[in-house]
């Protein structure tokens, strides 16, 4: 099961996670393939862009989890 945090690094969560690169687009956090994205948080992503960290989190983590149960 997915656990990305608002507290993890962008850069962090689109290595582990691919699929969540699409997500951070549809909600237009584009950031993800620049430098500060290894070190800037989706918290203060979410805020530079404001969008709601916690509506971003549960999108990522829907997105996880559908692909693991795809996989199963």
């Amino acid at each position: 099961m997915a656990a990305v945090t608002k507290e993890m690094s962008i850069g962090e969560v689109v290595v582990k996670w691919p699929e969540s690169a699409g997500v951070f687009m549809a909600y237009g956090l584009m950031c993800f393939g620049c430098a500060a994205a290894r070190y800037e948080t989706i918290e203060q992503g979410a805020m530079a862009h404001g969008i709601d960290t916690d509506t971003l989190i549960k999108a990522i983590n829907k997105e996880i989890e559908n692909k693991e149960e795809k996989e199963e």
